[in-house]
């Protein structure tokens, strides 16, 4: 994948540097379903498996169901097994 670059401002008291922000914000984009697993990894600048430990470490799920999804998917089971 291609990457831009951007310049982002962080208020000291963050205490992020370059690398963090990446990771963080890759975390939040996969978490919100804006970027898929290695892609968010390939922006973090790490492996999916450290990724997968990155998101543990931000209490992001490595599954990013919503609520209405797991609904559904345990709706659709029910009626096979019926």
């Amino acid at each position: 994948t291609t990457m831009k670059s951007l310049t982002v401002y962080v208020p000291e008291l963050l205490d992020f540097d370059e690398p963090g922000v990446n990771r963080y914000l890759a975390a939040k984009l996969f978490e919100d379903g804006h970027l898929s697993m290695g892609n968010a990894a390939e922006m973090a600048g790490v492996s999916k498996r450290d990724f997968m430990d990155i998101l543990g470490a931000l209490r992001v799920s490595l599954l990013n169901y919503s609520p209405e999804e797991i609904d559904d998917d345990l709706l659709s089971i029910q009626a096979r097994h019926r």
